[in-house]
């Protein structure tokens, strides 16, 4: 769905009729008090229970009191305040375990708020800038008296506008006071460091590794600092940075980012860079004639709305689909096209300030706006709607009454698909067992490689470990190496514990409990310890690893070795 701005109405009067018909008017409220634009509109199975919600940035009347609220059909289920005003909400699956159930990120200021089950899970930060120079050298004089505050003022707006580093929200919030205000506003924060913060402008999801409906997504968020970060689904760290000549305001993305993915910006200079993996800098450039106000991908179309009452459509390979565009103008229509024709006309009350379409509660197909004036509309599309280009009548063509020689492959499709219409539950079954199976076959086999414990890897996010074992000796002394290794990016782990757990009639081990060094991010280390057989019976055993966290009873990492039988004592 992209969003356009106004238009002169023209022709088209048949067409609302015929959208009328194409659309069933659930719900409609002029005093539902939702005041929001496209980007921050989301629909999503929160619960993991197949009804969807309906997630709101709310920016509040006249952008002030911004808040999340949740629908569920037309019924707030629940609400909670913001810091600021909402810029962008995203739900995105962060890993595989059970249940799927989607997080929710809300971007908001400088930070990012994860919730899941709409509950507070992580709060991410944008890392801070580095000051201006000339800025924290003036306030170091402010701090030790040497300049007054309306020399301070004169000084920080001639740096406004030549520098090209920003001030800092402290400074810019001193330039907007009066001269009363100033003495005592320099007197609070002529102490306080200067600290530079963006904040986020826009944020999409991309897929991380597989291009299934429910895989695991990264977020990629754009800054007023000219930048892209795409951010870890697990750690939230930053997993690539991408500089951009402008501030982008619109995401479009396609593909994985551990395979292959295209990138689309659109930015405040009226230009749509298009960047793909392992580009630190745009590699193509789409200038256009007025700024974007919508971007949508429709197949392998870029489709654009800009502020010149038009739609621009950008691809350089040409793709089948039955995918269209909605725009929603400011004389109360939503125009609906597909390429260059237009299939409908929808008319509202009010002038439309936001749109979504997709899964509401158990419908597939519906159509949730927002007014300027507040008021939320949500309209179901009819399963006996059709789409003409040109707005002409649905119908089948006159060539469908010629019959056809049907050819002898054709006629073997046809007779299978009137054996799948008849047997169809049987089928079923069938398939179901064959699933089930397999998903039996699938948990064993998960079950031996957890008990088997080749490789095993740390599942938390906060400790996040590697270990390897390696026995060399033919006995009765064999020597066990440990290779820890920490996996995270830039944070070292201190306090470790490592504990062998075994049979002592079988073994005997010099030590069983030492505790771990550093474990700088990246380097494997390895732990090495002797362990002697004791027994003379040719039998061998297994020996637990466990890595725990001093002052903690669980372990975070845990493996199982399986000790080779003593040759020597065999032969004994």
């Amino acid at each position: 769905m992209a969003a356009a701005s106004s238009s002169d109405s023209d022709s088209g009067r048949a067409e609302s009729s015929e959208a009328s018909s194409k659309w069933l008017d659930a719900h409609y409220d002029p005093m539902a008090n939702i005041h929001t634009f496209s980007a921050c509109l989301q629909l999503a199975d929160l619960h993991g229970d197949g009804e969807y919600k309906l997630v709101v940035g709310d920016l509040g009347p006249g952008g002030q009191q911004p808040r999340l609220k949740v629908l569920k059909g037309p019924t707030v289920l629940s609400e909670s305040p913001l810091p600021a005003l909402p810029a962008a909400a995203a739900t995105f699956l962060m890993e595989q375990h059970e249940p799927r159930t989607p997080a929710l990120a809300l971007a908001s200021g400088p930070c990012v708020y994860v919730y899941k089950n709409l509950r507070p899970y992580f709060k991410f930060s944008l890392p801070q800038l580095p000051p201006n120079p000339l800025e924290q050298d003036l306030w170091n004089q402010a701090k030790e008296d040497r300049i007054d505050p309306l020399t301070l003022k004169e000084m920080l707006e001639g740096i406004r506008e030549k520098a090209e580093v920003p001030l800092s929200v402290q400074s810019l919030r001193f330039l907007q006071l009066e001269l009363s205000e100033m003495e005592a506003f320099v007197n609070q924060h002529k102490s306080k460091s200067i600290r530079r913060q963006t904040v986020i402008t826009t944020m999409t999801t991309l897929k991380k590794n597989l291009a299934d409906e429910d895989a695991v997504s990264c977020l990629v968020l754009g800054t007023e600092n000219k930048e892209l970060l795409v951010l870890d689904p697990e750690a939230f760290t930053v997993l690539a940075k991408i500089s951009l000549p402008s501030v982008p305001v619109f995401l479009e993305v396609s593909g994985q980012f551990d395979v292959e993915f295209r990138l689309a910006a659109a930015c405040r200079n009226g230009n749509i860079y298009m960047l793909r993996r392992d580009s630190k800098r745009p590699k193509y450039c789409i200038e256009l004639s007025a700024q974007p106000v919508g971007l949508v991908r429709v197949h392998k179309v870029l489709v654009v709305g800009s502020n010149q009452d038009s739609l621009h459509g950008f691809t350089h390979k040409r793709s089948q689909g039955l995918q269209a565009v909605m725009a929603g103008l400011a004389n109360g229509e939503v125009r609906i096209y597909r390429d260059k024709a237009l299939l409908s006309i929808v008319r509202t009350p009010d002038a439309v300030t936001s749109l979504c379409f997709g899964r509401y509660g158990r419908e597939d197909h519906t159509l949730i706006m927002t007014t300027r004036g507040g008021g939320l509309i949500i309209k179901i599309l009819k399963r006996t709607a059709v789409f003409v280009e040109g707005g002409g009548e649905a119908g089948p063509p006159p060539a469908q009454a010629m019959k056809l020689n049907m050819p002898r492959k054709t006629r073997l499709y046809v007779d299978q698909t009137l054996r799948e219409r008849e047997a169809g539950t049987a089928m079923h079954r069938t398939f179901q067992a064959d699933l089930y199976l397999l998903r039996l076959r699938a948990a064993r086999a998960y079950a031996q490689a957890l008990e088997s414990s080749l490789s095993p890897v740390s599942a938390t996010a906060r400790e996040p470990l590697k270990l390897h074992a390696v026995v060399q000796g033919l006995g009765p002394t064999f020597k066990l190496t440990l290779h820890l290794q920490n996996t995270s990016t830039a944070r070292p782990i201190l306090g470790l514990l490592v504990c062998f757990l075994y049979n002592e009639g079988l073994y005997a081990l010099p030590r069983a409990f030492f505790k771990v060094p550093l474990l700088v991010p990246g380097l494997s280390y390895p732990l090495e310890t002797f362990v002697e057989s004791l027994s003379d019976k040719g039998i061998s055993d297994i020996i637990k690893v466990l890595v725990l966290r001093e002052g903690q009873s669980a372990p975070l990492l845990s493996a199982h070795i399986n000790m080779p039988v003593s040759e020597g004592l065999a032969a004994a």
